[in-house]
């Protein structure tokens, strides 16, 4: 990916990565997943809007089922 592309999609709130003192992006595990999701997302035609959207129902879904998982 490019350095623009991730500087965007931080600034649109799809990433969040932590910083070093220096002001280094630094790059978690989960991160990584998403930018590899955001990558599938958009070979698949969706725009910048759109992909913040299914990132939010996915974490929405994963809160919910993990919710269900105590319950039981």
């Amino acid at each position: 990916m490019q350095i623009q592309n991730l500087r965007v999609y931080e600034r649109r709130g799809l990433l969040a990565p932590q910083r070093s003192e220096g002001g280094t992006r630094l790059y978690s595990r989960a991160d990584i997943e998403t930018l590899h999701r955001i990558r599938d997302l958009l070979a698949e035609g969706l725009n910048l809007a759109g992909i913040a959207r299914v990132l939010e129902l996915e974490a929405e879904l994963a809160r919910l089922r993990a919710r269900l998982a105590q319950a039981t």
